[in-house]
């Protein structure tokens, strides 16, 4: 593999990854629902599931999602209904959350503590998930990926795998980025419980949305 042929692969990954699109929605909706770590946590996880789809890809296996239409819909709809399920947990916990300045309630008020409901390891997981039911990722590495592989140098899945992990830095980047721009804005207007409340289940409408979305969206 040559420096010019990675780069190239960059530059193109960058023009997809960069504009906002359904995984940014993900990032931005679990922050405001959650908050920053969990969205973190949420991007590790979605960038791990990726690389799996990436390594299906190397495989062949990616042409069997793109070319056949039942096999696309199976996954699409599994990974809308998921994003569903997770945006109508984050609306149903909202009151579980922990304000951005601490989880102790100030003195003499009779708040509860609040403290986003699940942990780590579950959050990592559910961005695992989400990331490999997201059938556009399949479409993307099985159309764009094979296109910057050298055919003469061998080792094709070798290769892959390697420029696989190209849009998986980036993604972590850019997705990290919008996550602390996200968590910033709940940060700021989280101080009321009310409004932190508020903004999670924004946040979880907002996953829901995207479900829905991917739900609609053709192949």
């Amino acid at each position: 593999m040559t420096a010019q042929q990675v780069l190239t692969f960059a530059a193109a990954c960058v023009v997809l990854i960069v504009v906002p699109g359904p995984a940014v929605m993900f990032v931005i909706g679990r922050t405001l629902a959650e908050g920053r770590r969990s969205a973190i946590l949420s991007i590790l996880g979605n960038s791990i599931g990726s690389y799996l789809v990436a390594a299906v890809v190397a495989l062949g296996l990616g042409n069997v999602l793109a070319k056949s239409e039942i096999v696309f819909t199976v996954v699409k709809y599994a990974g809308a209904a998921y994003l569903v399920y997770l945006g109508v947990q984050a609306i149903r916990h909202r009151r579980d959350v922990t304000a951005p300045t601490g989880s102790a309630s100030p003195p003499g008020s009779d708040a509860p503590s609040r403290r986003v409901r699940g942990n780590g390891p579950r959050q990592f997981r559910q961005g695992v998930v989400v990331g490999i039911t997201n059938p556009k990722v399949y479409i993307v590495f099985a159309a764009i990926l094979p296109q910057f592989v050298r055919a003469g140098a061998g080792n094709l899945p070798a290769q892959m795998l390697v420029l696989a992990l190209v849009p998986l830095v980036i993604g972590l980047v850019t997705d990290s980025a919008w996550a602390f721009a996200a968590g910033a804005a709940r940060a700021f207007f989280g101080k009321s419980p009310r409004r932190l409340e508020a903004f999670s289940a924004v946040g979880g409408c907002a996953i829901i949305g995207l479900g829905v979305t991917t739900a609609l969206t053709k192949a």
